[in-house]
């Protein structure tokens, strides 16, 4: 009978763990998404909201690990901490209904799964119940390399999170450049309201692959405000075209010296610009609709906050 509660409590253990790292790896999926969901319901500036974002998903991160590999630390801090974080999106969750109604999405599972306040408070609910339990009745590794390792897990996953992902930080860009031959100067301001602009090379690989998804992306959804920046060669233009289908979407040409001022010899380099500001550089596996639909809604939630 014991041998059986030691692995149900160690099953539940490493399912805990694998929900926290779960969440952790779908708001990753891309992290601009659970960024602008911070900002739309918290209403915080977008770059107090790429240190939280990062914050959250480095304690997932290590909490997670920490449950699943049983490094619960002294007195069994790591639960706490786990129970800690659970009752503090609770409490968030419980904000956001009475705010924002239950036909929202919180944000706990990023865009992969769609979870209402209520239903996010019933999972941590299930979640608390279980910590709760392994507090009570089970003991994790207590050796003291177990504890001293548990020390150091926690803080070095948060801090993995600044590393690997650094937070960017907006900047004024200047698009005369783009503008100065009237034969490719771009019909619209691109200065002026919201745009995705991405610098390809025609010949670039990636490139190609990145305007074949923006082309898939707008065909899905027209509002999409993608707009392309194209320099390298002529020659390479007819295979540019072939390979990404992308003629649809708005672009221009631009020369070699101030194209290679604008993305550094990086390819492509794909630009997020309100209003000529800078605010985010991607590359194109993190382009999402849902995250690019948050940053597009963010005047909306700057405008009810004046």
């Amino acid at each position: 009978m014991k041998t059986t509660l030691r692995i149900f409590f160690i099953f539940l253990s490493v399912a805990t763990g694998g929900v926290f790292l779960y969440s952790a790896y779908t708001k990753l999926m891309p992290i601009e998404s659970f960024e602008y969901t911070m900002v739309e319901f918290l209403h915080i500036p977008l770059i107090a909201a790429a240190i939280v974002a990062r914050l959250f998903i480095g304690l997932e991160i290590g909490l997670g690990s920490l449950l699943i590999l049983h490094l619960w630390g002294k007195d069994k801090w790591v639960l706490k901490a786990a129970f800690a974080l659970l009752a503090a999106f609770s409490i968030y969750l419980i904000a956001l209904w009475i705010k924002d109604g239950n036909n929202v999405n919180c944000g706990c599972f990023g865009d992969a799964i769609w979870m209402s306040p209520s239903s996010s408070l019933i999972k941590n609910g299930i979640l608390l119940m279980v910590i709760g339990v392994l507090l009570r009745f089970h003991q994790g590794l207590n050796y003291t390399w177990a504890q001293v390792s548990a020390v150091v897990a926690l803080p070095c996953a948060i801090a993995t999170m600044y590393i690997a992902l650094p937070i960017f930080k907006p900047y004024k860009i200047d698009l005369h450049a783009v503008y100065a031959d009237p034969k490719y100067a771009p019909p619209a301001d691109l200065s002026k309201g919201k745009h995705i602009i991405a610098f390809l090379s025609p010949s670039c690989i990636h490139c190609r692959k990145a305007a074949l998804k923006m082309h898939l992306m707008k065909k899905a959804d027209s509002t999409l405000p993608f707009y392309m920046i194209i320099g390298g060669v002529d020659t390479a233009i007819s295979g540019f075209w072939n390979a990404s289908e992308s003629q649809d979407l708005p672009h221009t040409r631009l020369a070699r010296d101030p194209f290679f001022k604008y993305t550094g010899g990086i390819f492509p380099t794909i630009l997020w610009v309100n209003n000529g500001r800078v605010e985010a550089s991607t590359g194109y596996p993190e382009l999402n609709i849902l995250a690019i639909k948050h940053w597009m809604a963010q005047d909306t939630v700057h405008a009810t906050q004046q």
